[in-house]
């Protein structure tokens, strides 16, 4: 048989691979490992070279923005709901008004008293830091006063004329007679020299103060009377209420500030024991105390 006569023969040889079946799986895993090693140690980078307050602020930022209360796709009125049980119909719609409208908290009523309490405590903390700041500028407006009185010579033997206190009105300044030194000339309004010195030294306190001022005059019972008051003295306190005020206002004190101008004569004497004491002759001039301006929605 010669070669061109001979069968040809096709041998096919299959090579099977040991690992032919994993494919390139194993690749995918790999960069799926490095990947969130990348991320590990970027986290632990940034745990080690931020502050604090970055860290919140990373927080935040990957923080959800808004949640949806309902399990539904809907965050609307009707959270997804159909209209009823059975579809929209009329049935339905009635059981959906009937969700839409529940009824008030139980707590409601205690909410509303905590708001109101809430309210009237702080309108009462209000109040009593008012009061607290008002006494101390009272208090360091008298004691400008006394060191005025000690500082001037001519104001010194003065000083047993003058009684300062603070009262529920405010900061009451008291210009008092003594047994030999009037602040007036018998049956007179007209302040006297001493008198008017003693204005004068006031009206500076007084215009270191925001406060309205209210100033009563008093007179004293005449000896060996039984009445406290003679017809007369009315008119007279009053008088010598108003001439202070004149003072007052020439020295300086704004004439808005004046509240009330009034006489009493001898029906509130300094020493009830013994009326006819000349110390019952005096001008009171008080800086009254401001109600604080208060809001009239305390809500706010």
């Amino acid at each position: 048989m010669s070669l061109s006569d001979r069968p040809i023969l096709i041998k096919k040889i299959k090579k099977v691979s040991g690992h032919g079946h994993h494919g390139g799986a194993w690749k995918v895993a790999y960069a799926d490992f490095v990947t969130a090693m990348m991320a590990f140690f970027l986290l632990m980078w940034l745990i080690n070279t931020t502050d604090p307050e970055q860290k919140r602020g990373i927080a935040e930022y990957f923080a959800p923005a808004s949640v949806s209360p309902t399990t539904s796709g809907s965050g609307g009125i009707l959270g997804g709901t159909s209209l009823g049980d059975d579809g929209a119909k009329s049935s339905g719609s009635q059981s959906v008004i009937s969700e839409l409208a529940p009824e008030a908290p139980a707590n409601a009523p205690q909410e509303v008293g905590q708001n109101a309490n809430l309210a009237a405590a702080s309108e009462e903390a209000l109040r009593e830091e008012i009061a607290r700041r008002e006494a101390a500028e009272f208090a360091s407006a008298a004691e400008s006063l006394r060191q005025a009185m000690q500082s001037m010579p001519e104001l010194a033997e003065l000083s047993k004329q003058l009684i300062i206190d603070q009262t529920p009105e405010g900061l009451r300044i008291q210009l008092v007679d003594q047994e030999g030194r009037s602040m007036f000339d018998a049956t007179s309004a007209r302040p006297n020299a001493r008198a008017q010195l003693l204005l004068r030294t006031i009206s500076r306190v007084i215009n270191q103060l925001p406060n309205r001022i209210s100033i009563t005059g008093h007179t004293s019972a005449a000896p060996g009377s039984n009445r406290a008051t003679l017809p007369t003295d009315w008119a007279l306190s009053s008088a010598r209420a108003n001439a202070s005020r004149l003072i007052l206002q020439s020295a300086g004190v704004d004439a808005d500030r004046v509240y009330q101008v009034s006489g009493k004569a001898g029906s509130d004497p300094l020493y009830p024991d013994d009326p006819t004491l000349a110390g019952n002759r005096r001008i009171a001039i008080v800086l009254l105390r401001e109600a604080p301006v208060l809001p009239t929605d305390t809500s706010l």
